[in-house]
């Protein structure tokens, strides 16, 4: 990324420093997200993940509210798996309420989904 310098002012070779490998910033509204990869002394590579939002003091000057997460390798099966389980339900519970169906919010299993899906709403005042 042109003109971020993300090791804080840092040299290799000192214990604390961690070598970038890859970055990826991805812009979405008021937010942006980075993904960085990185190494561990080992040479082991890790990711974090970084939302950072612009906000605004009591004097109008601006700063940088930053979250970050931490991934380990041995976590990104988990991980991915849990993410797109949650991303699977969540355009699957937004595709129903679209198409007028009532969701449990509290359902855990794709086939209570789909069941849900196949569900038909009937109005008695129609037969």
């Amino acid at each position: 990324m042109d003109g971020f310098d993300n090791n804080d002012g840092r040299q290799e070779g000192d214990s604390n420093f961690r070598q970038e490998i890859f970055s990826k910033a991805v812009r979405a509204g008021k937010r942006t997200y980075f993904f960085d990869v990185k190494s561990t002394r080992k040479e082991e590579y890790y990711l974090t993940i970084t939302e950072s939002k612009k906000r605004y003091d009591q004097d109008g000057k601006y700063f940088f509210e930053k979250h970050k997460v931490f991934l380990y390798k041995e976590d990104f099966d988990k991980f991915s798996d849990g993410l797109g389980e949650v991303i699977d339900f969540i355009k699957a519970s937004q595709s129903m309420q679209d198409e007028g169906i009532e969701v449990d919010m509290t359902m855990q299993e794709d086939e209570q989904l789909v069941k849900a899906k196949d569900y038909t709403n009937v109005d008695f005042d129609d037969i």
